[in-house]
């Protein structure tokens, strides 16, 4: 039987080996084509973390190159546990695939508002009289899942998803990120023709707080663009302490966001995205792309995800399969709209990225 020391050094060895291949397939994210890729996966898998859902798609695609599994792509994950409560069963030899599952612990204190109150409570133990108890992640641990393509048993439902053909935007898609724009506090704008805003699609007016949007382009771009604009208003105003320096990192972080909420709802951005995205990204200078991908990843997935759980629109699963014991999972958080100063702008191709200066911003 192992002692707790051989089974705390298995743990350690396995978030190790988790890290590395974490590490390895954000290092294969540097071009256009595979951050596109990633994105759009992310927001079928949204109800997982960014590092998570990489873990889940490099694991995959590992199984898939070997013959293990038979679809390319994991389209439901869920637990051991979770898979039986839906009267489906690991097949036997399925390997799962490891990701982090959080350590939580309790504490109390009698004087919450003072940090250095609280107190770690024992696993039985419970908070004195006059004490305030709260849950808190102290570390992570190795967990498993399975991808239904590892399972068998009864179907699975498949929810409607929707898909968009041409220049069609989905349904309440472009009002319902308009409401946000102005629940922001900022006015929306339909301009004529990009010469109105600076040769650009859109363009966020920090000092004006207006949002403004060519009218002359198809529906989905417009949305598309909406997104985009709204991205920079969540994400970039000089008061904005998580605001990135450099524009290239901003104009990476508002089009991969447009991405995820348009993937989300079945639009295919690519043809535009991966191009902007990939211009920008080599605009940072002393950064590589590898750098630029881990700085981005988890603030595009908490901007995406804080939009898309405003949005009463129809969306593609989240990865989730139907059904009972849903296990428990980390979602995304969504940010205030920061008040700030100087306008942002999608251009009409990605150009060089410079520092920001004064009466210029992202």
């Amino acid at each position: 039987m192992a002692t707790k020391e051989e089974i705390r050094a298995a743990r350690e060895a396995r978030l190790e080996d988790l890290h590395e291949q974490l590490t390895g397939a954000v290092e294969g994210l540097v071009t256009g084509d595979d951050w596109a890729r990633a994105l759009s996966f992310a927001a079928r898998f949204r109800s997982r973390s960014f590092g998570n859902t990489l873990l889940i798609w490099a694991q995959h695609q590992t199984a898939f190159e070997q013959g293990r599994v038979s679809e390319p792509y994991p389209t439901f994950v869920a637990g051991y546990r979770q898979w039986q409560g839906l009267d489906r069963q690991v097949v036997k030899g399925q390997a799962g695939y490891m990701i982090f599952a959080p350590v939580t612990a309790r504490f109390a204190s009698a004087n919450p508002s003072d940090p250095l109150s609280w107190r770690r409570l024992a696993p039985r133990e419970k908070r004195k009289a006059g004490e305030v108890e709260r849950s808190k992640m102290v570390g992570v641990k190795p967990a498993y899942v399975w991808d239904v393509s590892q399972t068998d048993g009864m179907s699975i439902p498949e929810a409607p998803a929707p898909t968009l053909l041409g220049g069609e935007a989905p349904e309440g898609l472009w009002e319902g990120l308009a409401a946000q724009v102005g629940a922001a506090g900022f006015d929306l704008l339909r301009v004529p023709d990009a010469s109105a805003i600076h040769d650009a699609n859109g363009v966020t007016d920090y000092a004006a707080r207006t949002v403004s949007v060519c009218s002359d382009m198809s529906d989905a771009a417009q949305v598309k663009t909406l997104a985009h604009e709204l991205a920079h208003v969540l994400l970039h105003g000089p008061d904005n302490p998580e605001a990135r320096g450099h524009r290239g990192v901003g104009e990476v972080e508002a089009e991969s966001v447009a991405l995820m909420v348009g993937a989300a709802h079945g639009m295919d951005t690519s043809i535009y995205t991966v191009p902007y995205v990939s211009g920008w990204a080599s605009s940072v200078k002393d950064v590589s792309p590898v750098e630029v991908v881990k700085t981005t990843g988890k603030r595009v997935r908490r901007t995406a995800i804080g939009i898309l759980d405003r949005l009463d629109t129809l969306k593609v699963g989240d990865g989730n399969p139907p059904g009972p014991s849903r296990e428990s999972l980390n979602s995304g958080k969504s940010q205030r709209a920061p008040r700030a100063t100087a306008p942002s702008v999608e251009n009409r191709r990605a150009g060089a990225g410079e520092p920001i200066v004064a009466g210029r911003g992202l």
